[in-house]
């Protein structure tokens, strides 16, 4: 348990700031998008789970494949 600890301290953090940045907002525009559509391509309530639980990949499926073409 300690080796993890010592490898945690021993990452670059701020190299990850902007990839943690990028997906609060790519997670939160998709959010507020599926809640503002009408319909979606298959239950909402999938697409937020796919959203929130699937990482970066989540809202870009959303944004390709989720969004009704009306």
């Amino acid at each position: 348990m300690t080796e993890v600890i010592e490898f945690l301290h021993e990452i670059n953090w701020t190299l990850f700031i902007p990839i943690i940045a990028l997906q609060f907002i790519l997670v939160l525009i998709a959010l507020i998008d599926c809640a503002r559509q009408e319909q979606t391509n298959g239950p909402k309530w999938l697409w937020v789970l796919i959203i929130i639980a699937v990482n970066l990949l989540g809202p870009i499926l959303y944004f390709i494949f989720g969004r009704s073409q009306n």
